[in-house]
């Protein structure tokens, strides 16, 4: 099951990357790799509490190397449970978002790159930065369900008698068709499996037959989805499954998988009592996500802390 996929405003100011283009002496020396923390067997090095210390000077935060290691064990620890779980948006929709961050601030993704490498931040520690940005909102919502335990009787009525009208949002029954590209022929095959995706939709012959049909096909699996409303689509499949026809496909779309679309089985209006449930969690959510907070955030990280191996040095 996928879960909304909420990110955090990037706040950084364009011009104080662009002004800062000469690396602090301290930073500079830092560049050298030791190695600064161990989490769970996994090395966080001096330079990347160096590059972490020049982005937080970039966002005009608290910039000292143990507020920077700090913040890299958080993302560790985050970045380790995205990949237990399987939850991490692709290098695809990391790219786009990187891209989508340079031109709102006038420049090309090469142009933001430079500057930031100029900077001592780098371009693959930034996007580090977003993929966790990006990921760790799928991880709450699917665990916690949209920002928080579920609603009481009690707390659903008082919303309901709050609301000037009940709820109604649409309900989607769907399922997913992956065409599986192993990641050590990614760069070999992506285009061939894309095209053979996209072709594969005009002869998709329903959800009653999806198994079979990808049965007649090179390593194409099917996973169904089940029910989901509206306010739980994931950000990057919501604007392809609206686009969709009922009973039609989605377009294609690149994921660390390989190449999927979407098949809905089903949909229609609802205003029953879960509805209600999930219109008013994707409001809370968007409440949390416009404030920068999520009440479920910490105590998730903490229990991750508490079962960590973490080795300061």
């Amino acid at each position: 099951m996928f879960g909304v996929i909420g990110t955090r405003r990037l706040a950084i100011a364009m011009a104080a990357l662009a002004a800062s283009l000469v690396i602090d002496p301290i930073v500079a020396a830092a560049q050298t790799s030791g190695v600064a923390a161990v989490v769970n067997r996994t090395p966080i090095t001096t330079a990347d509490v160096a590059r972490r210390v020049a982005f937080l000077r970039l966002q005009r935060q608290k910039a000292d190397s143990n507020t920077a290691r700090e913040q890299l064990i958080d993302e560790t620890l985050k970045r380790q449970e995205i990949a237990r779980v399987k939850m991490s948006v692709s290098t695809d929709d990391v790219d786009a978002s990187f891209a989508r961050f340079a031109a709102s601030n006038k420049m090309t993704p090469d142009q933001m790159g430079k500057i930031l490498d100029q900077a001592g931040v780098t371009s693959q520690h930034f996007k580090n930065f977003i993929a966790v940005q990006m990921s760790w909102p799928r991880l709450l919502n699917a665990r916690y369900g949209g920002g928080g335990s579920r609603m009481s009787s009690q707390e659903l009525v008082t919303r309901m008698m709050e609301s000037k009208e009940k709820p109604v949002t649409t309900e989607y029954f769907l399922k997913q068709i992956i065409f599986v590209v192993p990641p050590a022929k990614r760069n070999a095959i992506i285009n061939k499996r894309k095209s053979e995706a996209e072709a594969s939709r005009s002869k998709f012959p329903g959800c009653d037959q999806a198994k079979d049909f990808a049965a007649t096909m090179m390593d194409v699996s099917v996973r169904d989805l089940g029910r989901v409303m509206t306010p739980n689509l994931p950000d990057d499949w919501k604007p392809l499954i609206e686009k969709a026809s009922p009973n039609g496909t989605t377009a294609t779309k690149i994921t660390e998988r390989g190449v999927e679309f979407l098949a809905i089985c089903n949909q229609r209006q609802v205003s029953d009592d879960v509805a209600a449930e999930a219109v008013f969690r994707a409001e809370d959510l968007g409440k949390s996500e416009k404030s920068g907070t999520n009440p479920n955030d910490k105590k998730y990280l903490d229990e991750l802390r508490s079962k960590a191996q973490i080795d300061r040095r």
